[in-house]
């Protein structure tokens, strides 16, 4: 019986891959991946079976108890398995599901944590998610509940959205619903990450206009403190998120000119 091992492969580039979770990938006999991870990854197990499993919002998906059983599965005919996830597997990533099912069969495991993308876009952004004074709490939750209801609320100086993408016209709506000023500031970023990201500025009332800018791209949104752009911050740190004055929507794309194998790491044993 072999064991599985979770690595969280971060939030886009193959770069972003933890060292811990670059050697252990190395390790691997099958890779189970996601289908938003970076295809340079494959330089790193370039001997391992990789299967595709990944899941998309609103697109044909691969069901999770077939995942389930193809963890059991192979971790019964090979040594490693490994079940490379984007992000952090812990966050949003069904960790629990997969968790449990390779428990019940008995099969031993291992968790490798890696960044997720709510932290990508802040750095895309540069726009911290907690502030001194003002931002003293994050939520990170999913724009759509598990029974396809969208969901907003206010619980945290700072909410971050996943998966907001194609709802960003309701969510606008949800926002001004669950108590949010119309003027709070809003950071939208996609592809998160990615050497393409793009970053887009709005507020609350405004945030449909995001709609069409990150159409087609896995998208995360920040509400309140920790989507204020920096400057305003600084100039008054002591600002009342509730209160703000419409922030004008810009639009940052960043681009490192660098590419996937370039940007793929490599360690002693694996080619580039």
């Amino acid at each position: 019986m072999g064991h599985v091992i979770f690595i969280g492969a971060g939030p886009g580039a193959a770069d972003l891959i933890t060292v811990r979770g670059a050697s252990r990938l190395a390790l691997a006999d099958v890779v189970l991946f996601d289908a938003l991870t970076d295809p340079a990854l494959r330089a790193l197990a370039p001997n391992a079976r990789w299967v595709n499993v990944g899941k998309r919002g609103f697109a044909d998906s691969t069901g999770q108890a077939t995942i389930n059983a193809l963890l059991v599965r192979h971790a019964s005919e090979v040594n490693v398995v490994v079940r490379l996830k984007g992000g952090d597997p812990s966050v949003f990533g069904r960790l629990e599901e997969e968790l449990a099912a390779l428990a019940l069969a008995g099969i031993a495991c291992e968790v490798v944590p890696g960044v997720t993308s709510a932290l990508a876009a802040a750095a895309a952004s540069q726009r911290p998610l907690t502030r001194r004074g003002s931002g003293r709490s994050v939520s990170l939750g999913t724009a759509m509940t598990r029974d396809g209801a969208l969901h907003a609320a206010r619980s945290a100086d700072t909410e971050v959205f996943y998966m907001a993408g194609k709802q960003l016209a309701a969510l606008s709506r949800r926002l001004l619903a669950a108590g949010w000023a119309a003027g709070t500031p809003v950071s939208v970023v996609s592809r998160a990450g990615w050497p393409d990201q793009l970053h887009s500025d709005h507020a609350v009332q405004d945030l449909a206009r995001a709609a069409m800018l990150h159409a087609g791209r896995p998208t995360v949104v920040t509400v309140g403190a920790g989507a204020a752009p920096l400057e305003a911050h600084t100039v008054a740190e002591s600002v009342d998120i509730a209160g703000a004055t419409a922030v004008s929507t810009t639009v940052t794309p960043v681009t490192s000119g660098v590419s996937a194998l370039d940007r793929a790491p490599t360690m002693a044993g694996t080619k580039p």
